[in-house]
């Protein structure tokens, strides 16, 4: 039986992509300028994924900007967020990418996580004009 708390977190959460630490998103961002509203987009790399799958799941995502870095914690199902979009993914080997606060120059760069996708035919191909080779011995 889910309790009223349960089903009121369920309700909040949003359908969102699988986001993982160094993953390059585009945070699209609801900003209230006096009575209008705009979308401010951040874009930068996914550093830390923090308190799991639920409504309270928050992401820190990390960019440079002019030499100095800017990092910013977004609560991913929050309503002041219109969407994320993931640019890219990057390979890592850690939960928490820590490090790339301190690092710099191209020690700072993650390498691009490549995914090999096999591609099989539908039917098998089978040529129709297949005669045996005979060679003649001397």
């Amino acid at each position: 039986m889910t309790t009223l708390l349960e089903k009121f977190n369920k309700e909040q959460e949003k359908k969102i992509p699988q986001l993982r630490p160094g993953d390059t998103v585009k945070v699209h961002q609801k900003i209230k300028d006096g009575d209008k509203e705009r979308v401010q987009i951040f874009e930068g790399i996914i550093i830390a994924k923090k308190h799991g799958k639920g409504v309270s799941a928050m992401i820190t995502v990390r960019k440079v900007i002019d030499g100095i870095g800017v990092e910013r914690i977004f609560p991913i199902h929050s309503p002041a967020l219109e969407k994320i979009e993931v640019m890219g993914h990057g390979k890592v080997r850690r939960s928490k990418l820590n490090y790339l606060r301190t690092a710099k120059g191209t020690k700072s760069r993650l390498k691009k996580k490549e995914f090999a996708v096999a591609i099989a035919p539908e039917e098998p191909v089978i040529s129709e004009t297949t005669e045996p080779i005979i060679t003649e011995g001397k």
